[in-house]
Parts: C-alpha cells; structure tokens; sequence
C-alpha cells in the first residue's frame, strides 16, 4: 500500500492489517487536521469575524517557515525554540500590515479586497524568491522528531505526536480565550455589532488589530510546524491557498469550532486518500467539499 506523503508508516507495504491501517490513518489525519487548523484558524476569524477576505493568509504561515530554516540554520536554534519566535515575529510584522493596509480596506467591497490581497501573494511570492531563491529551502526535523514510538502493536510518529499535542493546547487557548476571557467578549461584541461596540467604550481597531495579529502569529506558527509536512518554497502562499479556504467555506466563516471540525475532516479525508486511493490525488477533498457544501450551503456550523 502506497505511503501517505506525511507521516511514513513503519509498517510495510503492500498490506496493513485492517485495525493498523485504521489507526495509522486515525493518527496521521487528526495530526494533519490539527495542523491545517492552527494555520487556517486566523483566515476563519478575518473572513467570518472581522469580513475581510484575507487572500494572502497562507503568506504569514510561508514567512513563519522561513523564520524557523533561518533560524535553524543561520543562528543554529533549535527546532522547538523556532517555533515560538516563528509565531511572535509573524505576529509582530502583520501589525503595521493590518493598520496601515488592510484596516482602510475593511469597509471595501469583496472584490477589492481579493484584488489587495492577492496582489499581495504575488509580492510576497517574489520577495521571498529574491531572498531566499525559488527553490524548495532543505530542511530536516531533528533526529527525535524522525522516530516511531511503539504502542503495543501500533507504532507513531513522534512528529505527529508534536503536531497533536500543539494543536490540542492551541485549540483550548483560543475556545477559552474566546469564551471565558474579556477580551474575547471584546471581540464578540466588535464582531456583532461594531457601532454599539464603539458606544461602549471599546477600541475596535485595537481589537481588530490583536486579533489579526494573533491570527496570522498562528499561521506562521504552522507554516513552521508544517515545513516537513508541506515542504517551503516562494510558491507556498498560492499552493495551499485552497486549503485554507476549503477549511474556512466547511467550517462555516467565522467560527474555531468549525474551523477545527472542518481541518479535521479535510485531515482525515485526505490522509485516507493518499493511503488507499492515492491516485486520486487531491480529488477527494474537493468532493468532501462539494458534498458538505450542499448539504449545508452554510458550513456545517455557519449561520443560516
């Protein structure tokens, strides 16, 4: 049985036994899923939170990428000590993007923003090509992260763990943030009605202005999680640009809980694809799309 492209499995081909082949399909899709969502959470909430449709998302999750190789090898840093300075340098470069840009662009029509913003892909795209070259940038996991632990007679990959284990906190930081904290009320009630927001004391462009630069912190905290998953080139922002959007269109803008159910499923969905029909290529997600899509034009939890 041909080898997922994300996580090789140590059992070898042709054959799995039916309860491995299940768990190892289980395990490399839900490490997947999670990944897909901790870089395509900040497109959900600028797209269905704050109605701007932010096209060059997957620019943020590239130069996250490219932080942690120049990092590794430039300053020798480690691996894990990237990850952190991947999410607060993006972070801190789309904040001057989001005022001084994308904040005269929120009251636009869609199709201006889409124009701003995928113009902003291909800048993106050429300036990495000019500093970094337009070919694939070499990258390899430290040698920890390339091994298998063995669970009775299962056995997994520890850079799935690291996947699973960092989308598991992150999604409980942001559902907790959103729901229990008061800046995450701040956020609900900029999101649902702007003006009596402004009424009451809140700075919505402050507002607005951390949560964009929290989202796309994310989105390079993934794009550096995912660099041996989904390898890093200039072309990165434009190549899984429909990734991030089947998530978002899935899930239902706007909303983490969707966003999560969504990465999951497109995860597992895809992972299962390149296990048994792999062929198909990526023919499978989009049917998942296409299908949810008319059973729930919305999203499966958008507002009607």
């Amino acid at each position: 049985m041909p080898r997922p492209f994300l996580f090789p499995t140590r059992i070898t081909p042709p054959v799995l036994p039916i309860i491995q082949g299940i768990v190892q399909v289980l395990f490399d899709g839900i490490a997947f899923g999670m990944l897909l969502f901790v870089m395509s959470v900040g497109l959900s909430i600028t797209l269905g939170m704050m109605h701007f449709a932010n096209l060059a998302h997957g620019v943020f999750a590239m130069l996250g990428g490219y932080v942690t190789v120049v990092l590794m090898h430039k300053a020798g840093v480690p691996f894990l000590e990237t990850l952190p300075a991947a999410f607060v340098i993006v972070a801190i470069v789309s904040v001057p993007l989001e005022r001084f840009v994308y904040r005269r662009m929120y009251s636009a029509k869609e199709l201006d923003q889409v124009l701003l913003t995928v113009g902003i892909i291909y800048m993106a795209i050429a300036a990495a090509a000019y500093v970094w070259g337009p070919e694939p940038m070499a990258f390899a996991l430290p040698d920890y992260l390339t091994r298998y632990r063995d669970i009775g007679s299962f056995s997994f990959s520890t850079y799935g763990a690291l996947l699973l284990a960092i989308g598991t906190v992150i999604t409980l930081v942001i559902f907790y943030g959103l729901e229990r904290t008061r800046f995450g009320a701040m956020i609900r009630a900029a999101v649902d009605d702007r003006r009596v927001a402004l009424g009451v004391g809140i700075n919505v462009n402050r507002v607005f202005t951390i949560t964009f630069a929290v989202g796309s912190g994310l989105a390079g905290l993934g794009g550096a999680l995912g660099i041996n998953a989904l390898g890093l080139d200039p072309s990165f922002p434009i190549e899984y640009l429909v990734f991030f959007l089947i998530v978002v269109s899935i899930g239902g803008g706007g909303t983490v809980k969707g966003a999560l159910a969504a990465a999951l499923l497109l995860g597992l969905c895809d992972t299962a694809g390149k296990y048994y029909v792999p062929q198909t290529g990526a023919f499978i997600i989009y049917v998942v799309m296409l299908l949810v899509m008319l059973w729930r034009p919305n999203g499966l939890f958008g507002r009607p």
